[in-house]
């Protein structure tokens, strides 16, 4: 019985060693376990840090290419009207006066149409005050002896087209003359060609504009002008002026002229204005500058400043002088040259 009792014992101080040994070796396990958990908790903070710099890289790689696209989609997609537009490339360089070059370069090499009809009795000198306008030989003169082609005396619409270039800018100017108005003793509906060939002009114009195929370039015959002449009298307006003014000025543009004006005093002159204003006026003529075209500020105190010299007191002539050695257009009088 002892023997077996001091085997126990035995037994059990060997367990209890082994037990120890197991106990210190699981301490050094978990001791070793801390320090790899805490070296790996100092690690995970660095690791963390590069994966965050590795992914900021790749968005920024990201939005370069993305911006590389979208330059390369927007050049390619330039014909077209949608584009890719983002951030400040929406106030860069757009090129809009490149547009207006070329729209300027066109309609500089097509030139220009202006249709011009003088109205008045023979001898007032609408032809040469055409001419001096222009400065070239533009419309013919009845009065010239040797011309061999005399105007009829009859209500009869004639029209001379020509070419004028200057600096660069050609102009096909056409010059409608009214030979015979006003000089017959019975003037009984002589505007009636007049009214009845600008009417034809604006249908003709029309036609040519309705159509489905129409030409590239619609020739322009319409009447941008109508100057007509009053005779340097000193009175007031004649009944045919009148009437002609009333019924013109509804379809055209009319510009009232005084021809000849050198021929009344300054005095006269201004008398002759104001009389011609109030007979317009009273008398309800539509003249040029109508009001329709005082919308613009700028554009009404221009037209109010045109309405007080209407009409215009004018001076043709188609021959030069010299005035302190230069060659200048004007009429020679007792008194002097008048430019």
């Amino acid at each position: 019985m002892e023997e077996r009792g001091e085997k126990e014992s035995v037994i059990m101080a060997e367990e209890q060693v082994d037990e120890g040994k197991n106990h210190e070796h699981q301490k050094i396990q978990t001791s070793k376990s801390e320090k790899e958990h805490c070296v790996e908790g100092h690690t995970e903070p660095e690791e963390t840090g590069k994966e965050k710099g590795m992914r900021i890289e790749e968005t920024k790689k990201e939005s370069d290419l993305k911006t590389e696209v979208q330059l390369e989609l927007s050049q390619s997609a330039s014909g077209f009207q949608t584009g890719f537009i983002q951030g400040t490339d929406l106030f860069g360089y757009v090129g809009i006066e490149a547009v207006l070059d070329q729209m300027r370069r066109k309609t500089m090499k097509a030139g220009f149409e202006f249709n011009i009809m003088v109205v008045g009795q023979s001898g007032l000198g609408k032809s040469t005050l055409v001419n001096t306008l222009f400065k070239s030989k533009v419309s013919r003169k009845s009065c010239t002896p040797n011309y061999e082609e005399k105007i009829s005396k009859t209500v009869k619409l004639h029209a001379v087209s020509h070419v004028i270039e200057e600096k660069g800018v050609k102009m096909k100017l056409t010059v409608i003359d009214t030979p015979g108005f006003g000089d017959q003793i019975n003037n009984q509906n002589c505007w009636e060609p007049i009214v009845k060939y600008v009417n034809e002009q604006y249908e003709k114009y029309l036609r040519e504009e309705l159509n489905v195929n129409r030409k590239r370039r619609i020739p322009d015959s319409r009447v941008h002008c109508c100057i007509y002449f009053l005779p340097a009298t000193g009175h007031r307006l004649r009944p045919i002026d009148l009437e002609f003014m009333n019924r013109l000025g509804k379809i055209v543009s009319i510009v009232p002229v005084i021809a000849k004006a050198d021929t009344l005093t300054v005095e006269e002159r201004q008398e002759f204005k104001q009389r011609i204003r109030q007979d317009l006026t009273s008398n309800g003529i539509r003249v040029y500058p109508q009001r329709e075209y005082d919308e613009d500020p700028e554009d009404r105190i221009l037209n109010d400043r045109i309405r007080e010299c209407i009409p215009f007191a004018v001076v043709g002539t188609d021959k030069e002088h010299q005035v302190n050695g230069n060659k200048v257009l004007g009429r020679k009088t007792k008194w002097g040259i008048i430019e």
